[in-house]
C-alpha cells in the first residue's frame, strides 16, 4: 500500500526542488507545481510543472509545500487554484515552510474542514534536501503522520514526530534560534582571537577536532532532566568555572580593546543558565493597582534587590510620591527599558555633576547586567563631550566608585587569580 502512494511537491525551490530529486531517485516520481513554468528543468528525474497545485492535488496522495511564506503557504493551500479546490478524503499536505504557530493552526484548520490531513514540518538542513539528507520534523496527529510516513522516508534522512499540531514547527524554530545564537557566539570568539593575532581558521580546527559531533553545544540540555532541571550539585560544581572562564574573556576582549556584549549576557546571565538564581521560587511583580507595592518591585529593578528598604516604611510627601509616581507609574511603563530609562537618567545626573547620584545610577546598571563597567566608561566620554569636562568630572567619579564597589563584591577574575 505504501509503495502506491503518490508524491507532490509544490515549490521547486533549493529544499522543494531537492525533495522532489530525492523522491525520483527514491522511485517515487512527483507531480510537481511552481510558478515557474521551466522550474524542473534542471532537476534530475523530476518531469515538468502542472498547470496549478490543485491539479497537482488530483494526482497525489502527499504534497509537500516548500514555499517562502505564511501568504504564498495560504495561497497554494486555500487560494483559488489551490490544494483544497481538489481536496478528497485521504490526502495529506506537509508544509515545509517556516511560518509563525499561529499561522500552522490556521492551515491545519483549514484543512481539517475540507477533510485533508496536515502536517507541519521542519526540516534541515536545507541544503542536503537533493541528497536524501535532511532531517523532517513532523507535528500532527499519529495516524496523519503515520499515512505519509512512507513518503515522507523517501526523502528524509531521519523523521522525528515531536507531537500534535504546531510541535514540529515550534521545534524548528527553537533549532534555529540555536543556530543563530551560535553564530553570533562564533562571530564574537572570532574576533577575539582575530584581535590577539591568531587566523581564526585555527580557532575552527580546535572546535573541529575537539568536538566534531557538537556534543559540547547540547551538553547543557542534556544534563537536564525531563521537566528541563539541572540538578543543583551540577550547576553549583559548574559554575565556578564556568565564571572563571568568563572572566577571562572579560578580561581578554578588555585588553584588546573587542566589544563582546555577548560574554557580557552570558556571564551576567550565568547563575540563571544554571538554574542557582534564586534557591526558592522568584516572587511575582506585585499588581500595578497596588502602587505603593509596585513602586517599590520598580525600585528594586532598577537598582538592585534591597535598594527600596531604606523608603518603604517613609511617610513623608515627597517618599511617597517617589515611591507611587516617580517609579509606580513612570519607571513601570512599558514604552521603554528599565535599561533605557537609566540611560537617560544617568545624562541628566551628569548634566548636573552629582557623582553620588552617578554612582547609584552605575551601581544599578552593574547589579542587573545592563551595562558593563567598559561600557559605563565609554558612556562617561560620550557624556563629556555634551555635559563639559568639569562636568563629566563628577561623573567619571561616580562611575568609578560604582565599578570599584560592584568589582568588590564580585569573585576575583583569572587575570587577578594569577598576580
Amino acid at each position: 500500500m505504501s509503495d502506491t502512494l503518490r508524491a507532490g511537491v509544490v515549490g521547486l525551490g533549493m529544499i522543494g526542488g531537492g525533495v522532489a530529486v530525492s523522491l525520483a531517485r527514491s522511485g517515487r516520481v512527483p507531480a510537481v507545481y511552481d510558478v515557474r513554468p521551466d522550474a524542473a528543468a534542471h532537476l534530475s528525474g523530476v518531469p515538468d510543472p502542472l498547470g496549478s497545485p490543485a491539479e497537482v492535488a488530483e494526482v497525489s496522495d502527499v504534497v509537500m509545500v516548500a514555499v517562502v511564506n505564511a501568504d504564498q503557504a495560504r495561497a497554494v493551500i486555500d487560494g483559488k487554484d489551490g490544494l483544497l479546490r481538489a481536496a478528497r478524503p485521504g490526502l495529506t499536505v506537509v508544509l515545509l515552510a517556516t511560518v509563525a504557530l499561529r499561522v500552522v493552526h490556521e492551515l491545519a484548520a483549514l484543512c481539517s474542514k475540507s477533510g485533508v490531513g496536515f502536517l507541519d514540518c521542519g526540516v534541515t538542513p536545507g541544503d542536503q534536501a537533493a541528497e536524501n539528507g535532511m532531517v523532517a520534523i513532523l507535528g500532527g496527529e499519529q495516524k496523519t503522520a503515520d499515512a505519509a510516513l512512507p513518503v515522507i522516508e523517501d526523502w528524509a534522512k531521519q523523521v522525528v514526530h515531536c507531537g500534535p499540531a504546531g510541535a514540529g514547527m515550534a521545534t524548528k524554530i527553537a533549532r534555529n534560534v540555536v543556530t543563530y545564537g551560535s553564530w553570533r557566539t562564533v562571530a564574537e570568539a572570532a574576533a577575539l582571537v582575530r584581535a590577539a593575532g591568531v587566523d581564526p581558521a585555527r580557532l575552527a580546527e580546535v572546535i573541529d577536532a575537539a568536538d566534531p559531533e557538537g556534543r559540547t553545544l547540547l551538553q547543557l540540555l542534556r544534563m537536564q532532566d525531563a521537566d528541563g532541571v539541572l540538578p543543583d550539585a551540577v550547576g553549583r560544581q559548574i559554575e565556578p568555572l564556568m565564571t572563571k572562564d568568563l572572566d577571562a574573556a572579560r578580561d581578554l576582549a578588555a585588553s584588546l580593546g573587542v566589544q563582546a556584549p555577548l560574554v557580557e549576557t552570558v556571564r551576567t546571565q550565568a547563575r540563571r543558565t544554571l538554574q542557582l538564581e534564586a534557591d526558592v521560587a522568584p516572587t511575582p511583580a506585585p499588581a500595578k493597582d497596588s502602587a505603593h507595592a509596585y513602586g517599590l518591585h520598580m525600585m528594586d529593578r532598577a537598582y538592585g534587590p534591597g535598594f527600596s528598604n531604606a523608603i518603604q516604611d517613609a511617610d513623608d510627601p515627597f517618599s511617597t510620591e517617589t515611591v507611587d509616581y516617580l517609579f509606580a507609574q513612570v519607571w513601570g511603563r512599558e514604552g521603554l527599558s528599565v535599561r533605557d530609562r537609566r540611560l537617560l537618567t544617568l545624562g541628566v545626573a551628569a548634566t548636573v555633576a552629582r557623582p553620588e547620584l552617578v554612582q547609584v545610577i552605575a551601581n544599578g546598571a552593574l547589579v542587573n547586567g545592563e551595562l558593563s563597567a567598559e561600557q559605563l566608561r565609554e558612556a562617561v566620554l560620550h557624556l563629556a563631550v555634551y555635559t563639559g569636562w568639569c562636568k563629566a568630572t563628577a561623573t567619571h567619579t561616580g562611575v568609578t566608585a560604582a565599578i570599584d564597589a560592584h568589582g568588590a563584591a564580585q569573585p576575583p577574575t583569572l587575570a587577578q587569580e594569577q598576580q
